[in-house]
C-alpha cells in the first residue's frame, strides 16, 4: 500500500527530470542557432561594407578621371591663351619699333629744319652786308640820288632774290618729294599689316588644336589621300605647317570654313581618318549644321528678349554669324541695330521689342542662297511676309535702303540705325567684301558648264578646283573643260596675278560580298 506513492513519486522525479534535460538541450540549440545567425550577419556586414568601400574607390577614381581631363582641357585653353598673348605682344612690339622709326625720322627732320634756317639766316645776313656795301658803292660811283639808288638796289635785290627762291623752291621740292614716296610706302605697308592680320586672317581662317603633332601625319593620309578627299568634300584648303598642336582650316565661305572645323574636330577625337570615315563625318555634320545654326539664332533671340519668331527665320539668323558684309560680321551688325533701334523706340515711346525685331531682321535678305534676284531688302521682306512677320517689320526690312516708302515710325528708326552701325569709323571694310564677291564670282563661273558638280575657291583665289561627274565627262573632256574654264575666267574677271583651273575626275566601283 505504500509502494504505490513511492513509485508516483519515483515517477513524477523521473519526468521532472527528463523533461528539464530535454528543454536545456532545447535552450542550448536555440543558442548555437543564435549565435550562428550573429556569425553570418557579421560576415555580410563586413562583405556589403567591403562592397560599398570598393563602389567608392570605383567613384573616386572616375571623379579623379574627370577631374584631371577637366584640367588638361583647362590647361591647352591656357596655353592657347599664352600664344595669343605672345603674338600680340609681338605685334605691339613691331608697332613700338615702327614708332621709334617714326620718332627719328621726325628728329632728323626737325635738324633739317634747323640747318636751314641757319642758312637762310646766314644769306639773309649776307645780303644786309652786299646791300650796304653795294649803297656805299653807288653813294662813290654815281653819285645818285637815294631814290635813284634806292630803285637801282631794289631791281639787283630782286633779281638775286628770285634766282635763290628758286634754287631754294626746288631743293624743297625734290627733297619733300623724296620724303612723300618713303613716308607713303610706311603707311600703306603699315595700314596692309594690320588689316591683312587683324581682318583677312579672321574671316578666312579657322585654327583646329591637335592633341599631338602625330595626328598631322594621320590627317595627310598615304600619299595625301585623306587631305585630299577632306578638301574636295568640304571646299575648304587644310595648311599643315610647323606650328605646334595645330591645322589651319582657310576658306573665305564662313559656313564652309565651320562645317569643315565642326568636321575635322570629330575625326580628331574619334581618331579613325580614313576617306571613307571622313565622307561619314562631313555628311553627318552637314546634316546637323541647321539645327546648330537654329540654336545660334534661339540664343541671340533670347538675348535680345524677342519671342515668336519661326524656326526658319531663327535659322537665316544663325547664318549671318557666318557672313560679313563689307568686313562687318552681319550677325554683331544685325544685334548692334537692334539695341539702337530698341533704345531709340524706348525714348520716342514705340514698341521696343517691334524695334527690336525689326532691327535684327533687316539684312535677313543678306543670308538667301544665292540665283534669287532683286535687292537683298525686297527679298528679306518677302521672306519675313512668307513667315507671319508683323507688317511693321516687313516694311521696316524694305525700306531700310530707302528702297521702299517708310510706313511707320519704326522703319525710319532702323534705316537710322542701320546708318549709324555700318558708318561709324572702323565698321567696314569694303576690300574684304570685294574679295569675296571676286571669289563667289569665280565658283559661279566654274559651276556653270556642264557636267560640274560643285566647284571651290581656294588658295585666295589663286586656284580653282572644280569636281566633275564622272559620267558627263572624260578623261580628254576633263582637260577641255580646264581650258574652257580658264577662258572664261579671263573674260569675266579682273584678277591680279594667274588663277590655277584643276578639274578633278573621280570614279568608285563599289560591290557587296555577300
Amino acid at each position: 500500500m505504500f509502494i504505490m506513492p513511492i513509485f508516483i513519486v519515483i515517477a513524477f522525479l523521473v519526468g521532472f527530470f527528463i523533461q528539464r534535460f530535454l528543454i536545456e538541450r532545447k535552450i542550448g540549440s536555440v543558442e548555437a542557432y543564435v549565435t550562428r545567425f550573429k556569425e553570418e550577419a557579421r560576415k555580410d556586414w563586413i562583405r556589403e561594407r567591403n562592397e560599398e568601400q570598393q563602389r567608392f574607390k570605383e567613384e573616386l577614381v572616375r571623379e579623379r578621371e574627370r577631374v584631371d581631363k577637366e584640367n588638361r582641357e583647362k590647361l591647352n585653353e591656357l596655353k592657347r591663351l599664352e600664344r595669343r598673348i605672345t603674338d600680340k605682344d609681338l605685334s605691339l612690339e613691331r608697332k613700338a619699333k615702327l614708332l621709334t622709326e617714326r620718332e627719328r625720322e621726325l628728329l632728323r627732320r626737325e635738324k633739317d629744319v634747323l640747318a636751314k634756317e641757319k642758312i637762310v639766316r646766314a644769306k639773309t645776313e649776307r645780303v644786309d652786308q652786299l646791300i650796304n656795301e653795294e649803297n656805299r658803292r653807288l653813294e662813290q660811283i654815281t653819285r645818285m640820288t637815294i631814290t635813284e639808288a634806292k630803285a637801282a638796289l631794289f631791281e639787283n635785290l630782286k633779281k638775286e632774290a628770285r634766282l635763290e627762291a628758286a634754287k631754294i623752291v626746288r631743293e624743297i621740292k625734290e627733297k619733300a618729294l623724296k620724303d612723300a614716296n618713303r613716308i607713303a610706302r610706311a603707311i600703306v605697308a603699315d595700314a596692309i599689316q594690320r588689316c591683312a592680320v587683324d581682318v583677312v586672317a579672321d574671316t578666312t581662317v579657322s585654327v583646329v588644336p591637335l592633341p599631338s603633332d602625330d595626328m598631322k601625319g594621320r590627317i595627310i593620309g598615304r600619299e595625301g589621300r585623306n587631305i585630299r578627299t577632306f578638301e574636295n568634300l568640304t571646299g575648304t584648303e587644310v595648311i599643315i605647317d610647323d606650328t605646334p598642336g595645330a591645322v589651319t582650316l582657310s576658306s573665305f565661305d564662313p559656313i564652309r570654313r565651320e562645317i569643315a572645323r565642326l568636321a575635322m574636330e570629330k575625326l580628331v577625337t574619334d581618331g579613325r581618318i580614313q576617306p571613307t570615315r571622313i565622307e561619314q563625318v562631313v555628311e553627318k555634320v552637314k546634316e546637323n549644321f541647321d539645327e546648330t545654326l537654329r540654336s545660334i539664332g534661339e540664343e541671340v533671340s533670347l538675348e535680345l528678349g524677342i519671342i515668336g519668331i519661326e524656326p526658319e527665320i531663327l535659322t537665316r539668323v544663325g547664318m549671318m554669324k557666318f557672313r560679313n558684309s563689307y568686313g562687318q560680321n552681319l550677325l554683331q551688325h544685325s544685334k548692334e541695330v537692334a539695341y539702337l533701334s530698341g533704345i531709340m523706340a524706348g525714348e520716342l515711346e514705340l514698341d521696343t521689342m517691334l524695334a527690336k525685331r525689326a532691327g535684327l531682321l533687316h539684312d535677313i535678305g543678306k543670308v538667301i542662297e544665292a540665283g534669287i534676284e532683286g535687292p537683298h531688302a525686297r527679298i528679306g521682306a518677302e521672306l519675313a511676309s512668307k513667315h507671319n512677320e508683323p507688317e511693321v517689320v516687313v516694311n521696316a526690312i524694305a525700306s531700310h535702303h530707302e528702297e521702299d516708302e517708310f510706313a511707320s515710325p519704326i522703319a525710319v528708326l532702323v534705316h537710322t540705325a542701320d546708318t549709324i552701325s555700318g558708318s561709324r569709323p572702323g565698321a567696314r571694310r569694303e576690300s574684304v567684301e570685294a574679295y569675296i564677291r571676286r571669289l563667289e564670282n569665280l565658283e559661279e563661273i566654274a559651276s556653270s558648264f556642264d557636267g560640274v558638280e560643285r566647284s571651290f575657291a581656294i588658295q585666295a583665289g589663286r586656284e580653282v578646283r572644280v569636281m566633275v561627274m564622272p559620267e558627263k565627262v572624260s578623261d580628254f573632256k576633263a582637260q577641255e573643260l580646264a581650258d574652257e574654264i580658264a577662258r572664261k575666267i579671263e573674260q569675266k574677271l579682273q584678277y591680279p596675278g594667274q588663277i590655277r583651273v584643276t578639274v578633278i575626275r573621280e570614279v568608285r566601283a563599289i560591290e557587296v560580298a555577300k
